[in-house]
């Protein structure tokens, strides 16, 4: 079974932050390949999306609807719902999940 996937707002912007990221501080050449890294690995969910195990952070709190893969120091959380898997972040996995994510509660 094949799954569509779909990134949410947040996601896209994620990933675009840490493009600008790397693009500034590093080369556009690895901002160009990391992009297209973390593109492919949020794509790789329409096979296989239950692949993924819950965020440590969240089971610690009993939400466990959500789900994450890794591309490197990255993690990509996302939702499966019926046959769509949800991608709505992609966060340095160097950074603190919970800060993250409240930071996102008061956008």
């Amino acid at each position: 079974m094949s799954f569509e996937v779909f990134l949410t707002q947040d996601a896209e912007d994620d990933i675009f932050d840490i493009y600008s990221y790397v693009s500034e501080n590093d080369s556009q050449l690895k901002a160009d390949k990391l992009f297209e890294k973390l593109k492919v690995t949020c794509l790789k969910l329409k096979d296989l999306p239950s692949r993924g195990h819950i965020p440590p952070e969240l089971k610690r709190i009993n939400v466990v609807e959500y789900l994450e893969v890794h591309f490197k120091p990255y993690r990509i959380i996302y939702q499966i719902v019926d046959n769509q898997v949800f991608v709505h972040c992609v966060l340095d996995g160097r950074r603190n999940l919970q800060d993250l994510l409240q930071e996102r509660l008061i956008r």
